[in-house]
């Protein structure tokens, strides 16, 4: 465990992740400073109430740069790009700038999975944890799933199993950070706002690979040729998972079961026994089952787990059926390659809600989908994205769609009205929350009460 007894650590956002990771350093005994660029009364009461019992000092509505002196330690929130003039000013400082994510995993005991990629990392990380809880292991899943590590990190003992979802902004300030089994499941275009272009989007994802020893297990995509591509010169064992073909070590599909091929191929279960629906999901099953065979799980947990888990919130969850109409949220749709998998999965005629909050990349290969798609009737356009969509749709002879504005309930009425009985309403933005919502997960909790409210 790294030492922090006495050192002096400047925390910067009041996000869960700050709170959390002042929290813990106060525990070991570190000199804690949490600013944040809003005051106590923009943050809100809750906000503030959560620093209840943490001995750390406060310092509000100021810049951080005016608080660096001094500082042995900076811990910035994942929404913090390493970029910022303040961060940069540290390091010139020569102070260690790292992330709660990385905080967490030094003092961490056990054994630590990380998973990253574009999509499928929440439900692939909460698969792999169910699987590590049905051994009975204490496990913890956490990361960017919304539960930072630092708010059980000291609680974990030798014989646990973490489990982190990890986002590309996390990979930007990562140095030591080493999981036994890291796992990559796509690429695909998103975050260019941040990374500015995909090169660094794609070296992000690999910096959870780099303190991986010949000890350790990684994980890709063999259907993806960038994940193909970021495994080579590798030190440590990979392993592969893929649903169109056999793989010489990993998880892939023969006959209509999934394998698992380390020592000797192994069936695991039926393809048709998986309870989540979808091809994307049964690429999160295979991976979920590559990255648990790496750490010695046996089949049959394996097999029980797949056949029972339901899936996570707001990933093609079905909300409620109305006049033989199914609603459903896939909110966490929040790029492109998302949502082409979520019109995958659709069998009635299907009302899409698409748009939100500009994330700089093109809307062509969703419009492309959607014009070969026998299941899509109808796209209801909303937020900053609507007409970028509108005109991609244009593009490609797609008429059939309807502006809304930044009018929900206006959005869902249009649906109402164009979903025909045996149908669905599908909310899959494509697109980033902000423009509208707090988050996803606000956009998905409000389209399900305004869903259930109708």
């Amino acid at each position: 465990m790294e030492k922090w007894n006495g050192r002096h650590v400047l925390i910067v956002g009041m996000a869960r992740s700050g709170v959390c990771a002042a929290k813990m350093l106060c525990e070991l005994g570190a000199d804690v400073t949490v600013n944040d660029m809003k005051t106590a009364e923009q943050l809100g009461e809750e906000t503030m109430m959560s620093l209840n019992g943490i001995s750390c000092h406060l310092k509000l509505g100021v810049s951080p740069d005016e608080l660096l002196e001094g500082m042995d330690a900076l811990v910035i929130s994942p929404g913090i790009a390493y970029a910022k003039p303040f961060v940069q000013n540290a390091i010139a400082m020569g102070i260690e700038v790292l992330g709660e994510l990385e905080l967490g995993a030094r003092v961490l005991h056990g054994r630590l999975v990380a998973i990253t990629g574009t999509n499928g990392k929440t439900t692939t990380t909460t698969l792999v944890g169910e699987i590590f809880k049905a051994t009975g292991r204490h496990t913890l899943v956490c990361g960017n799933i919304g539960y930072p590590i630092t708010a059980e990190a000291l609680a974990m003992h030798q014989d646990d199993v973490t489990v982190a979802e990890v986002s590309s902004y996390q990979c930007e300030t990562v140095s030591k950070f080493h999981p036994d089994v890291a796992a990559c499941l796509n690429i695909t275009e998103d975050h260019l706002v941040r990374h500015g272009d995909m090169a660094t989007y794609i070296a992000m994802k690999h910096r959870i690979f780099e303190q991986q020893t010949r000890h350790d297990a990684a994980v890709f995509n063999y259907d993806d040729p960038a994940c193909r591509q970021m495994a080579e010169g590798l030190k440590s064992h990979v392993l592969w998972f893929s649903r169109t073909q056999k793989v010489p070590c990993g998880a892939y599909v023969d006959d209509g079961m999934v394998m698992l091929s380390i020592d000797k191929p192994c069936a695991v279960c039926r393809i048709d026994e998986i309870r989540i629906p979808g091809p994307h999901n049964l690429e999160n099953a295979l991976a979920a089952v590559a990255i648990t065979g790496a750490l010695g799980v046996s089949t049959e947990i394996m097999r029980e787990v797949l056949k029972t888990f339901a899936g996570v919130e707001h990933r093609i969850e079905t909300v409620r059926t109305l006049d033989d109409v199914v609603y459903i949220n896939d909110s966490k749709g929040t790029n492109v390659d998302s949502t082409q998998k979520a019109i995958a999965t659709m069998t009635r005629p299907t009302v899409l809600i698409l748009g939100g909050s500009d994330k700089k990349v093109s809307f062509k290969p969703l419009a492309e989908t959607i014009a070969v798609s026998p299941q899509i009737i109808h796209c209801v356009l909303i937020g900053d994205t609507a007409e970028q969509i509108r005109c991609a749709l244009e593009e490609k002879g797609i008429r059939a769609y309807t502006m809304a504005g930044y009018d929900f309930d206006h959005a869902l009425a249009i649906c109402r009205q164009m979903a025909p009985a045996g149908g669905c309403v599908l909310l899959s933005p494509a697109c980033a929350s902000f423009d509208m919502f707090k988050d996803f997960e606000d956009r998905g909790r409000i389209f399900k009460e305004k869903v259930n409210a109708l």
